[in-house]
């Protein structure tokens, strides 16, 4: 098995690594939501989105990008019907407030392989447009530059170690030099610290986003995809996410 295809099992609940380190449309009914080493989140996020089965269990996390587009992992709705998908948007609780609606679409890049490095990316078109705040993109992403990511992904480094929390997830860190990660294309993912080498994304956080502070307002830069050295115990290095910006251009194609 591929370095990346093992990643994303472990981040979808087969996987931290890749699909499973935030999880994917296949994943099962054991994926659930956390951050290992975060806190339970500090403000309303308008724009962040549970993606839900139709039974109402938690599977990835998404960005409002658009009154009725989100912003997700291509591993978490690859073959997935969006008849069987709905989106909680801008509540802090998983399992109720904010608004809810239907998925009517789902656009998955068209490179994505769920192998190779990059394209871990996909669009989620709402059957009518909700009335929360959506986030615009960012461009910087290089470096240094300082982020926050945010989840409902475990919050205990082994997978199936703990239980998912209700209450969503956020963690400071920053982006890394691409050389710091494995299996990774600089050009189009960015390489995400784990805060004194046990805090990072896990198990259920996959689609979520990586967010930067810019003014008053937060802007995404990343979108969770997969572990960062292979390792399916979260945190024990730095994660991967897919660059928005470097796919602004795709995401603007379909979405406006």
């Amino acid at each position: 098995m591929r370095a990346r295809s093992m990643v994303t099992a472990l981040l979808t609940g087969a996987g931290f690594a890749l699909a499973g380190l935030l999880g994917t449309g296949t994943a099962s009914a054991d994926v659930t939501p956390l951050i290992v080493g975060g806190s339970d989140a500090d403000q309303e996020y308008s724009f962040m989105v549970s993606l839900q089965r139709g039974t109402g269990g938690h599977f990835c996390g998404g960005s409002l990008i658009k009154p009725d587009w989100v912003l997700t992992a291509a591993h978490c709705v690859d073959g997935t019907s969006p008849g069987s998908v709905r989106a909680r948007i801008g509540s802090n609780d998983r399992t109720q407030g904010g608004e809810t609606a239907a998925a009517s679409e789902i656009v998955v890049h068209p490179d994505y392989d769920g192998q190779s490095a990059g394209a871990d990316i996909a669009l989620v078109k709402l059957s009518a447009p909700a009335k929360s705040a959506p986030v615009s993109l960012g461009s910087t992403t290089d470096p240094g530059t300082k982020s926050r990511l945010l989840g409902w992904g475990q919050t205990c480094p082994e997978r199936g170690g703990c239980g998912a929390p209700v209450t969503l997830q956020q963690l400071d860190t920053q982006v890394l030099d691409a050389a710091k990660c494995t299996d990774i294309d600089g050009s189009v993912e960015l390489c995400t610290d784990n805060p004194g080498g046990k805090a990072g994304a896990c198990y259920g956080d996959s689609g979520g986003p990586q967010i930067v502070r810019t003014g008053s307002a937060w802007e995404l830069i990343g979108i969770t995809s997969r572990s960062g050295n292979g390792d399916p115990t979260c945190a024990t290095g730095p994660s991967i996410y897919t660059s928005a910006p470097a796919y602004s251009s795709w995401i603007s194609q379909h979405a406006g």
